[in-house]
């Protein structure tokens, strides 16, 4: 993409966006609601035309190109777009019949398809008797029957329990092992910071970052050693003996912690501990932490921040 530009009406949903997604690899895609996520994906899928800027997909122009680019994409969004009147294997069969598949053809991608998701003994069931993990499954496999070379997930998780999610993931994951490139929206956090190679944080229409999971945890905050004492009591003490190295006026955490930056790593870590030994303080907990990805998305759409 290469200053991609949406406006409806006054408002300019996507605005100069740029941003290269290397083949056989998942980024994620974060922002708050109403950033453009979903206006960039459906440009890039060719249901959007954009009003400025150029977009590829796999080789193809979204705009010159577009009959090219949607035989190479999948598109999943936040709902299983299934037939619940039928079952999981006829969903399949249908799909691949839709998309130009022979009869024998479509039958043979579904019982592939069925296996490779662990859906063999659901497979003659109706879908509208499957759980929510099933019905992702199913919704993505449905996705695939013709190999696609991009798959866009859209929010792939929501409303999944725990295990759905890890199921999800690791078929996500498998998906980039054998080459499919992979764009993903999702507001879990967690998630991105799983399974992605990249992260791009689109706000106000803009990209505002994009790197690594580390590299914007590094870049929003450095470390921090958070150390607790054993009795509640020793707190004060404990921020006496720690002064030099805790910034003036910073809080304890839940009022039985103190952080202590540690842009030294672990040697502010030692220092800690040999700190409290010799001051004979008894910690029930002493560990370094790092900024998680929430506190990294909060920071880049804190409304206040400055640059904005």
């Amino acid at each position: 993409m290469r200053n991609l530009q949406k406006r409806f009406k006054d408002t300019l949903a996507v605005q100069d966006v740029s941003f290269t997604v290397p083949a056989g690899s998942i980024v994620a895609l974060l922002g708050p609601n109403g950033a453009g996520k979903t206006t960039t994906v459906n440009m890039l899928c060719t249901l959007l035309k954009p009003d400025g800027g150029s977009a590829t997909v796999d080789g193809h122009d979204v705009v010159a190109e577009s009959a090219a680019v949607r035989r190479s994409i999948m598109l999943t969004g936040q709902f299983a777009a299934l037939d619940e009147a039928l079952t999981g294997r006829e969903n399949l069969i249908l799909f691949g019949r839709l998309l130009g598949l022979s009869k024998s053809a479509a039958r043979a991608r579904a019982d592939e398809l069925l296996e490779t998701f662990s859906l063999v003994e659901a497979g003659g069931k109706r879908v509208g008797q499957y759980s929510g993990g099933m019905r992702r499954r199913i919704d993505i496999a449905c996705g695939l029957v013709t190999s696609p070379k991009v798959v866009f997930l859209d929010e792939p998780t929501t409303g999944l329990d725990p295990r759905s999610r890890l199921e999800v993931w690791s078929l996500v994951g498998r998906l980039r092992d054998e080459g499919v490139t992979i764009l993903l929206t999702t507001q879990y956090l967690e998630e991105a910071d799983v399974l992605s190679d990249n992260i791009i944080v689109i706000d106000k229409g803009r990209v505002i970052a994009q790197g690594t999971s580390d590299e914007l945890k590094e870049a929003t905050g450095a470390a921090y050693c958070e150390v607790t004492p054993a009795r509640a009591g020793d707190l004060p003490r404990l921020l006496e003996v720690l002064a030099d190295l805790v910034p003036e006026g910073a809080a304890h955490t839940d009022d039985h912690a103190v952080s202590v930056p540690a842009p030294r790593g672990t040697e502010t870590l030692v220092e800690v501990i040999r700190r409290t030994t010799e001051a004979e303080i008894e910690l029930s907990d002493v560990a370094m932490r790092r900024p998680s990805l929430d506190e990294v998305f909060l920071a880049l759409t804190d409304p206040d921040r400055s640059g904005k």
